[in-house]
């Protein structure tokens, strides 16, 4: 008797585990100087208040959508399958752009439009599905006259439903091609002895300056702590730094003021200033306009 009580409390914990919403993660344009992200925060509780709801950031500069796309890809694997993520970065709100829900192969779920914000996960998670939402459905009530603001309206409100269980991924909408709208950037490469690649993001709050060269194609590259490397940086065609600096494993391997490359915390090629801002000394930017080559000296 003992043992099958056992079983039977086993079982309805695994059953309330699995049977509780699951998490909603928000990640948008708007700043905290005002309501816009609570209002979205709120129309989710108002779905199921045992929702768990978390921000990614609130920070992204506005209208940047590649920026977006880039830091849902540098949090996604983080959090665990069944994660819903609402992305609004919405230049184009109230336009004939579409509204999605994509789910990667990963089993990760992301809400918002479908303007590029999710050409980095679909590319490194894979595509499973992709719905357009349905918004004679996956609409808060009585806000049909609202064009301007879908992230609350919308989407935190279609992302709630889905995480709650109170909707299924087939009936956020009808079914599209296993396909988003993808941002062209420069892919790392190796080209003869050189390396290239792009300057996705910068390490905003210390102004390093992150590749999207990963840490095999270094290793591969034959590049070992103490070496030289020539690092040169152009937006679209316009060279705007070039310069020689050492291969470290931590800053304080050089002195304070001092330039190296290292490998950042994704395992990606950086270059930085020892105690300073690299971004602002020397004007480097990020995005898929900006591309940069490495080459052993």
């Amino acid at each position: 008797m003992k043992k099958l009580i056992t079983v039977i409390t086993a079982w309805i914990f695994a059953i309330t585990l699995y049977a509780q919403p699951k998490t909603v993660v928000f990640q948008t344009d708007f700043g905290l100087k005002d309501g816009a992200v609570s209002a979205m925060k709120g129309v989710a509780m108002g779905v199921n208040p045992a929702l768990r709801l978390f921000d990614l950031t609130h920070e992204i500069p506005a209208y940047n959508i590649w920026e977006a796309a880039y830091r849902l890809e540098q949090t996604a694997t983080y959090w665990p399958k069944g994660t819903v993520f609402v992305s609004v970065v919405d230049p184009g709100v109230g336009t004939d752009r579409k509204s999605v829900v994509l789910k990667t192969k990963s089993g990760h779920f992301f809400v918002g439009p479908d303007n590029g914000s999710f050409s980095l996960v679909a590319e490194s998670l894979g595509v499973q599905e992709v719905r357009e939402i349905n918004e004679a459905i996956n609409r808060r009530r009585n806000s049909q006259s609202s064009y301007t603001f879908h992230g609350r309206d919308v989407y935190a409100f279609t992302a709630a439903r889905l995480a709650a269980g109170v909707i299924t991924l087939a009936q956020v909408g009808a079914r599209l091609p296993n396909e988003v709208v993808r941002i062209p950037y420069q892919k790392a490469v190796l080209e003869g002895n050189a390396i290239v690649g792009t300057i996705p993001i910068l390490d905003v709050q210390y102004g390093n300056v992150w590749t999207n060269i990963p840490a095999e194609m270094v290793k591969n590259w034959g590049l070992t702590a103490g070496e030289k490397v020539m690092v040169t940086v152009w937006e679209g065609d316009k060279e705007v730094f070039r310069g020689e600096m050492p291969f470290a494993n931590t800053f304080g391997e050089v002195p304070e003021g001092q330039n190296l490359c290292y490998l950042n915390s994704l395992m990606n090629f950086s270059f930085a200033v020892n105690m300073g801002d690299f971004s602002t000394k020397y004007g480097v930017k990020s995005g898929p306009s900006w591309k940069v080559k490495l080459e052993k000296r």
